[in-house]
């Protein structure tokens, strides 16, 4: 028959010990105690797993809704990029890189009646935009292909059309930050556009000031000869600072080269901080659960007085005693750390059905499409962050149970008997 080392087998039965009330009747109150410290860990690693698997699939969402519009790296030169087609040539080539597309970049002021907006230009070439971005399936009006050289046709964010009140086949003022000499004097330079598509990525900040044209209309209104630089998509957007990194050291010196990380460093910094400190309000409420133990251990090592005596006058050691109290605390921080792993994980992976499920019951909508872009509450469950939160769980259980264990380590025989 297979036996357990004593310590461990005596803490184990301890965990799910009763108080002794009087003689031959017991208690559930202890083992009541264990089993609201062992909830109370579970909840708190649940809910640190959901609210950190939400708001990584927040992020995830957003940033995939960026890079539909943005490109991973962009290489651009001050003053145009000259013979660019060599370079575009041999970018692709390089490791890691799925496509390169000449691109135009500048800024400038929409007009249409009495409506003003500034935009943000953008030439593109519509047969090489795929390769880079998702634009070309993200026009709700018109094509792509309608971004014609030599026609002056443009494609407005949808929030951009919705505010200036343009539609297809409405022609709409654009003014540049360039100027024309007339004998009048400086003017701005300003070009009538006809509008042929309609663009929605799902992120209104580029919806509301996204002007997109053919890049050959957008350099002749900036009169330049090439593009501005060059857009370029890699295989692993998490390793597109590697990869630009790596083009940096291929192209002139005279470009500049950076990725999309860079071009979003404060909103990316502001969304880890605020899981960092979520990690934190979330780790004390774990801490407060895990160190219910001392409260458990302590009654239980108050209980078990006369048992702990008996076994010193045994010849158990304080070392024997100590293990076994840890063996209790150990036991309940593990069940609370795998319970809750496990009902994080639940909740975090069936949140796309949990939460419509409580919205229907109850009526409510906790994220209206009339006022969030997001109306869906997104989960990316990371299981370095399950582990993590896991392990600190059990650490707090294995800190919790230091004291009360070494408090029955130092119990006298003699005297915990004097009463019995």
């Amino acid at each position: 028959m297979l036996r357990f080392p004593i310590d461990l087998e005596i803490g184990l039965r301890y965990t799910r010990s009763k108080r002794r009330k009087a003689v031959g009747k017991r208690d559930g109150f202890l083992s009541f105690i264990s089993g609201i410290s062992t909830a109370g860990i579970a909840l708190g690693v649940a809910s640190l797993i959901v609210v950190l698997s939400v708001m990584n699939g927040f992020q995830k969402e957003v940033r995939d809704r960026m890079l539909s519009v943005l490109s991973h790296v962009e290489i651009t030169a001050p003053d145009g990029l000259a013979n660019w087609e060599p370079l575009s040539q041999k970018l692709s080539k390089e490791p890691h890189v799925v496509g390169v597309a000449p691109m135009v970049s500048s800024q400038g002021l929409l007009t249409r009646d009495n409506v003003m907006r500034g935009v943000a230009i953008r030439g593109i070439a519509p047969s090489e935009e795929g390769k880079v971005s998702d634009l070309p399936k993200q026009f709700v009006a018109g094509n792509i292909d309608d971004l014609q050289s030599g026609s002056f046709g443009v494609a407005l964010g949808a929030q951009l059309a919705s505010i200036v009140g343009a539609r297809i086949g409405d022609r709409i003022n654009l003014i540049v930050p360039e100027s024309d000499l007339t004998p009048a004097g400086a003017m701005p330079r300003m070009r009538t556009l006809q509008v042929v598509g309609i663009v929605d990525s799902g992120h209104y900040e580029y919806d509301s000031s996204l002007a997109i044209m053919h890049w050959k209309d957008a350099a002749a209104l900036l009169r330049l000869r090439d593009p501005s630089g060059l857009r370029i998509k890699v295989d692993d957007m998490q390793r597109a600072p590697e990869v630009a990194a790596e083009l940096a050291s291929v192209v002139p010196q005279a470009l500049w080269v950076t990725d999309w990380s860079r071009s979003n460093r404060n909103w990316f910094a502001a969304v880890q901080t605020e899981k960092k400190m979520m990690f934190i309000i979330l780790t004390l409420i774990i801490a407060v659960a895990a160190f219910n133990l001392v409260s458990t251990l302590v009654m239980t090592v108050n209980e078990k007085q006369a048992d702990i005596a008996i076994l010193r006058t045994m010849g158990a050691s304080p070392g024997l005693i100590q293990r076994i109290f840890l063996v209790q605390g150990l036991a309940i921080g593990l069940m609370g750390s795998l319970a809750g792993v496990g009902l994080g994980l639940l909740i975090a992976c069936n949140i796309d059905v949990i939460v419509p499920a409580i919205e229907a019951i109850f009526r409510v909508r906790f994220l209206p499409r009339e006022v969030y872009f997001i109306s869906e509450l997104p989960s990316d469950v990371r299981m370095g962050d399950v582990v993590t939160v896991g392990l600190m769980a059990f650490g707090l259980s294995v800190l919790a149970t230091l004291y009360p264990s070494r408090r029955a380590a130092k119990i006298k025989p003699a005297e915990a008997l004097r009463y019995e």
